[in-house]
């Protein structure tokens, strides 16, 4: 395996099915089990998921409430994701435990660096929840600020799209992909990879950021195997 410990980064509304139920448990079994084939790799796995299928903090001040407040709200959105694919995991016999930037007991402990790299160590999947613990941060920043205070080897980003492309693909049928970029490359393209924070963030801690489609069967696996999937960014 190329990448011996990664920090997987997943967004809320991937968890929504088509009948746009917040949690599908079609598609929480599915990327449990691509997690659990990464686990029987042996390789460690940490986790940040957003929470946008329940609640996103910045489109609720556009609603009337409080951007500190929203952002609170998000944070607890993530959570209960995070709870959700803990179970999935669980199911399938695979260890998970939930940390927290928000710890709430007696459902998650409080993230820190060693708390985590000691459950990774003991074969556990770290769901990290609670994004940075602040308001004003998206997921993105905490998978970035995550991945860097574990030393992952990767921040895989898993979306719906097979990598970076030049315009949104689903729109564009001349859109062209990136096989690898630079993070200066990415920034003077102007590419939407992950808030400008976020980007920042691997760029000065030298974390590579793969962006692969999470929804093909496999991926994660070849991903690790390190075929030629995705966009490299570095």
């Amino acid at each position: 395996m190329k990448y011996k410990r990664i920090l997987l980064k997943l967004s809320g509304e991937s968890l929504m099915g088509k009948d746009k139920q917040s949690i599908s448990p079609e598609i929480l079994d599915y990327f449990a089990s691509e997690i659990a084939e990464a686990v029987h790799c042996k390789t460690q796995v940490a986790i940040v998921i957003g929470g946008g299928n329940i609640f996103r903090g910045i489109q609720g001040t556009q609603k009337g409430f409080d951007r500190v407040q929203g952002d609170y709200m998000g944070m607890l959105a993530t959570t209960i994701n995070s709870m959700a694919l803990q179970g999935a995991l669980e199911s399938m016999n695979i260890p998970a435990v939930v940390l927290s930037g928000l710890p709430i007991d007696p459902i998650c402990e409080k993230m820190s660096r060693r708390k985590s790299l000691d459950y990774l160590a003991k074969g556990y999947v770290v769901i990290i929840s609670g994004g940075t613990g602040n308001p004003f941060f998206t997921t993105d920043s905490g998978a970035a600020l995550r991945g860097i205070e574990i030393n992952a080897d990767v921040l895989l980003k898993g979306t719906r799209v097979d990598g970076v492309y030049d315009k949104d693909p689903e729109k564009h049928k001349d859109a062209i992909k990136y096989s690898d970029l630079s993070f200066d490359e990415a920034y003077k393209k102007g590419l939407n990879i992950m808030d400008l924070t976020a980007f920042t963030l691997c760029k000065e801690n030298n974390l590579p950021i793969l962006v692969f489609d999470m929804n093909t069967k496999g991926n994660l696996l070849k991903v690790l195997n390190d075929e030629n999937i995705g966009t490299i960014i570095k």
